[in-house]
């Protein structure tokens, strides 16, 4: 019987799992607890800031208003809202943002993405509600520093009267 113990007490321990903590080092650049920290805070934010379809048209199309479009430069060019501006999500940064807001971070932003649509065809096809994009753009942008940031709340439709949809 010890002998056998002898031989299973290794195996277990090369078979333990091992935590992700201990698989690579922390990278500095990278700081989930801060982010997690942010969509805490921002929840009730959020909840203030989602407008419904007239709200959001008249608001957007406002002097000085930003309407960002946050999908791909592909998706943007196959249809948009117009006077939407594109800069997608994956290439927000510091410098990327000053250029589309004008360097002002208190300049009101005005959101949507696919899931704002009830098309669900090329280019705005239907994501998981929990992968809309308007949550991580809302995140970020408050991220960034960007605190005017307005929500499209409604599902429409792109062609809806009142719906200004176009193609680049």
């Amino acid at each position: 019987m010890h002998k056998a113990l002898c031989l299973l007490i290794p195996l277990a321990l090369v078979a333990a799992p091992v935590g992700a903590e201990d698989l690579a080092p922390a990278n500095p650049q990278i700081d989930y607890s801060a982010f997690d920290r942010l969509v805490g805070e921002l929840a009730p934010v959020r909840a203030k800031h989602r407008l419904a379809w007239a709200d959001f048209a008249r608001a957007a199309r406002a002097e000085n208003a930003l309407l960002l479009d946050a999908r791909s430069a592909d998706a943007f060019a196959r249809g948009h809202l117009k006077g939407a501006v594109n800069l997608p999500f994956t290439d927000f940064t510091d410098e990327a943002l000053r250029s589309v807001t004008g360097g002002d971070p208190s300049r009101p932003i005005y959101i949507y993405c696919n899931n704002n649509f009830r098309d669900h065809a090329d280019p705005v096809m239907l994501k998981r509600a929990p992968m809309a994009l308007n949550i991580p753009t809302f995140v970020n942008l408050h991220g960034y520093g960007y605190r005017n940031v307005w929500e499209l709340a409604d599902v429409i439709g792109t062609g809806d009267a009142g719906v200004d949809w176009e193609s680049s």
